[in-house]
């Protein structure tokens, strides 16, 4: 986890101290849910509202997701490549603030994924679910 450039060892030290072990997760939605980052929709009857972030869960593991996803978008190529992708995408652009909880939510996927499966982080493998930032990335890469 450690291997990601921007990601500290008290944040993982925090990240840890408000989830407990990992092995207690079964899916990464688990954690998310816990944070308080699942998206609810608030509707009545005919009215359709917004979509907001459920905020039922732990404080403090949102609020350290939060300001490490700020980091990563400033200091990680890869998380800033994807929140320009989230934010200029032709269809369904995302806010700012959507695109960062998303990378939240990215973020929590990555490193229950580290702790079960056991492999180093690699920018590729992560920015290859989405066609075009992936060869771009590898194009960046080789130059």
């Amino acid at each position: 986890m450690l291997a990601i450039k921007g990601v500290g060892r008290d944040t993982v030290a925090g990240f840890f101290a408000e989830v407990g072990d990992l092995r207690e997760y079964t899916h990464p939605r688990q954690i998310i849910k816990l944070a308080g980052l699942s998206l609810k929709e608030n509707t009545s009857g005919k009215h359709k509202g917004k979509t907001t972030i459920s905020k039922r869960g732990r404080k403090k593991l949102r609020a350290l997701l939060f300001r490490v996803c700020m980091i990563l978008v400033a200091k990680n190529s890869a998380f800033k490549a994807l929140h320009a992708y989230f934010t200029q995408r032709p269809d369904n652009p995302l806010k700012k603030m959507q695109s960062l909880i998303a990378l939240c939510n990215k973020l929590i996927r990555i490193f229950f994924s580290i702790s079960k499966k056991k492999f180093e982080f690699s920018e590729e493998k992560m920015l290859k679910d989405i066609s075009h930032l992936a060869g771009s990335k590898k194009a960046e890469l080789a130059a």
